[in-house]
């Protein structure tokens, strides 16, 4: 009795010890030397100055910048420590309103064309950094008109910020809202 309740300790401690702090230690640093950008955060740093991630959306509301997808990420969303979905089926009345409000809102900016869903939609996460190239495309007379732009020139702008595929298969192209906000301040600033 007594030798197998100190076999058991013995073996808790050990797996403590390994699974707890070698094994992290281990993933950790195998992830600074693999991939120490994506290990860190891919952080934005403009002037000095932390602006956000390549890896988590933030809100944009301002009418000259590109907007993100609506967050369901915590109370006034986009929070990083509450990430998650709305948790809201398709039939919720909450849900349906919310959706047709923002529809209504973003058609009046853009009239006669269809608004892309994930400019209405929260993401699983609800910290998606990227929309779609239809969204992008979809707020380009907007923000060219708020910025002095024109539309081709803009296009051309979030052609430069769309990404394809991963690996050509995985996913859909996409474009970071925070990287083509950040290119156009530096390109062409708001009047």
């Amino acid at each position: 009795m007594k030798k197998n309740f100190l076999i058991s300790i013995w073996f808790t401690l050990a797996t403590a010890l390994l699974f707890g702090i070698i094994y992290p230690l281990v993933v950790t640093g195998l992830a600074q030397v693999l991939f120490p950008k994506q290990a860190n955060g891919e952080l934005i740093r403009k002037d000095g100055n932390l602006v956000g991630s390549h890896l988590i959306g933030q809100p944009f509301t301002a009418s000259g910048y590109f907007y993100s997808r609506p967050s369901a990420a915590g109370t006034a969303g986009y929070d990083p420590t509450a990430s998650g979905g709305s948790n809201l089926g398709p039939t919720n009345k909450a849900l349906i309103d919310r959706v047709n409000a923002s529809v209504q809102q973003l058609q009046a900016t853009n009239p006669n064309v269809t608004v892309p869903v994930d400019l209405v939609t929260t993401s699983g996460s609800g910290l998606d950094p990227d929309i779609s190239p239809a969204s992008a495309d979809f707020q380009v007379p907007r923000v060219a008109r708020e910025r002095g732009m024109s539309e081709h020139d803009l296009r051309a702008v979030v052609a430069n910020h769309t990404k394809g595929r991963q690996f050509g298969i995985l996913g859909e192209p996409r474009v970071n809202v925070l990287d083509l906000n950040l290119d156009l301040d530096t390109m062409h600033p708001r009047r």
